[in-house]
């Protein structure tokens, strides 16, 4: 940050940081030991790493990049000068954040430590008579999320251990159950270990929010929010109709981080890209790549399927809740069946999973892109003939008039 150019430093700043972490992954996972350590360090490296990079393309935005190239949201993160020293190891080292994060803009973080925070988020708020209000108090913000926190630590400390994953590669289960049992099992396994995660995030909010910081203006209603850096979405994550709004509300500001470095800024295969930096991102476990590997192709079939099948379902009520119920079974079925690997992690128990369910979700996506790609195909050939009919047509017409002509002579 220091001695890079503002053309470079983005560059330097991203290879060095998330190659320092790829190297701290594979020392902790083949060096020390292959699982989970009771004191993994591996955590706050990556909220760092994420902190680093996010700063790094900011600045270079800021100092580099004319305005007019900017999207709106890049325009107004960009940095138009280093940050200090002390603003630095500040933004990247505070008790906030630095165990699960989430990571956020340099520019919010500033505006909270000067005080400025809170009224830049209510002088953004229109139509509202925004007179002399006290500080908004984060006491109900906090007091529901670590409500949240006691019910998410109960519901995994119970439930995944009534339903663990790893008991779906018994071969006692593996001949015995119908197939049926095993996807309804495998959603239920799979949503035992999501709790945990939403204990961490939620957690580390309220910590952020009890300091004082993630005010993010006021709602419709007049109340005060509490959300700027909320990672999840509880509800919109367990009742999701799509790939999409499942991602869109799982893990939001890595979600953001990840658009912010890659998705946005590669030329072209950003889904791919960005699926694939966020494996490499979560660490070296084979289980993550076969996670978010597969994870392209069925957002690029779910994106597809609901653009060609959606508008015939919403025309009324009835039918718009039919659609609901179908594309929210087959959303669950489909994360279950991608995320079972990111709870594996190793290769061996992830095939045996996959064997036992007879590949079945990874035979329909391809089943599917193939039907796909030979509709864009012939959607390409109606195009073609589309173009060519009206040349054709004058070409007839131009021959006919010259004949008449000719025999008019």
């Amino acid at each position: 940050m220091i001695f890079a150019s503002t053309e470079n430093v983005h560059s330097y700043s991203f290879i060095l940081a998330m190659g320092y972490l790829t190297l701290c992954q594979i020392n902790r996972v083949y060096i020390f030991n292959y699982g989970i350590l009771t004191t993994d360090f591996s955590g706050p490296l990556m909220i760092v790493t994420q902190k680093i990079t996010t700063l790094a393309f900011q600045l270079h935005d800021g100092m580099c990049k004319n305005p007019d190239m900017l999207s709106k949201q890049q325009l107004q993160d960009s940095i138009k000068r280093k940050p200090t020293f002390l603003e630095y190891i500040s933004y990247h080292l505070n008790f906030m954040s630095i165990l699960a994060g989430p990571c956020s803009n340099f520019n919010e973080y500033v505006g909270f430590i000067e005080g400025q925070h809170l009224r830049s988020k209510l002088l953004e708020v229109k139509g509202k008579k925004c007179t002399l209000f006290t500080d908004p108090s984060p006491n109900k913000a906090v007091i529901r999320k670590l409500i949240t926190c006691a019910v998410s630590l109960i519901f995994f400390l119970t439930v995944s251990k009534a339903f663990p994953l790893t008991y779906m590669l018994e071969d006692k289960f593996i001949d015995e159950s119908p197939l049926l049992w095993k996807l309804i099992y495998l959603y239920i396994s799979t949503m035992s270990c999501k709790p945990k995660y939403y204990f961490a995030w939620t957690l580390a909010d309220a910590v952020n929010n009890a300091a004082g910081y993630g005010f993010n203006g006021i709602d419709k209603d007049g109340n005060f929010r509490w959300d700027l850096i909320n990672n999840l979405n509880i509800m919109n994550i367990e009742l999701a109709s799509s790939f999409k709004m499942y991602i869109d509300n799982w893990n939001i500001q890595t979600a953001v981080w990840l658009k912010r470095v890659c998705y946005d800024r590669a030329p072209k295969y950003r889904t791919g890209l960005t699926f694939l930096l966020s494996a490499v991102w979560h660490g070296v476990y084979p289980g993550y790549y076969y996670t978010f590997l597969t994870g392209v192709p069925v957002m690029w079939v779910a994106r597809r399927m609901r653009n060609i099948f959606r508008h015939y379902f919403i025309s009324s009520k009835l039918t718009k809740i039919f659609y609901d119920i179908i594309t929210w079974i087959v959303t669950q079925l489909a994360i279950s069946y991608t995320v079972a690997p990111f709870f594996l992690l190793a290769t061996g128990p992830t095939i045996k999973l996959y064997k036992s369910l007879y590949f079945y979700f990874h035979i329909v996506i391809l089943i599917l892109l193939i039907l796909l790609s030979i509709k864009s195909s012939n959607n390409n050939e109606g195009s073609f003939s589309k173009r060519t009919a009206p040349s054709t047509t004058n070409h007839v017409k131009k021959k006919e008039a010259e004949n008449v002509k000719f025999y008019s002579r």
